[in-house]
């Protein structure tokens, strides 16, 4: 009778046993990613390159609609973290710069702020309490995953944070996108949203959403 169980273990281990030999896998760029990330590059062709990225080392163009702007290096950008679990992104935000209410809904999220101050906040999906703080110079906070959250510089010179994630590649959905920067009907969105139909017209005009 322990038989189906012995099998179901011996699967267990395995597959665990498989995971430790491995000890990394580089992301083949040239090939589709699927929902476990991307295939991985032959040993061969791995190099010292791929486990080292620079691209987080020159300031974002926060000259922007969000006065903002989230330099990434997730497994497409940095091929060394994919099927790692982990990722980081470099966040400019210029005087008054907003992130504005999103979720990441493949990873949570740290915050350290290396200059400048950032008010930042979360909501809680159970009771949607907003938990705020403003953040100086050393400072982290930590944003689970999926939770609506958000940054804003309230200081007055530019803010600078790096975020790093517990995936290689967080996913990103911005609800101000996600309801005026597409063709979502405007009849739909007031209904679901109860704003107000003008007031919708204006935001989609602004994020360039139609219909």
């Amino acid at each position: 009778m322990y038989l189906p169980y012995l099998f179901f273990f011996s699967l267990l281990l395995a597959a665990s046993s498989n995971a430790l030999v491995q000890d990394f896998c580089v992301a083949d760029l040239s090939l589709p990613a699927g929902p476990a990330g991307y295939p991985c590059k032959k040993a061969a062709s791995v190099t010292a390159d791929d486990f080292a990225y620079h691209g987080l080392a020159t300031a974002g163009n926060t000259s922007n609609i969000i006065s903002a702007f989230v330099t990434p290096a997730f497994d497409a950008q940095f091929p060394g973290v994919n099927g790692l679990g982990v990722s980081i992104a470099r966040l400019d935000l210029g005087v008054g710069g907003v992130i504005p209410l999103h979720t990441h809904p493949a990873a949570s999220e740290i915050l350290v702020v290396i200059e400048g101050t950032i008010c930042a906040g979360l909501i809680s999906s159970f009771d949607n309490v907003v938990y705020l703080k403003t953040l100086n110079k050393g400072d982290v906070m930590v944003f689970p995953q999926g939770l609506l959250h958000f940054q804003i510089n309230s200081g007055k010179t530019p803010a600078l944070a790096f975020v790093s994630f517990s995936g290689p590649n967080p996913g990103l959905q911005i609800l101000d996108f996600a309801l005026f920067k597409n063709d979502f009907p405007t009849e739909l969105v007031a209904k679901t949203t109860f704003l107000d139909v003008a007031q919708i017209k204006k935001l989609k005009a602004v994020l360039g959403g139609t219909n």
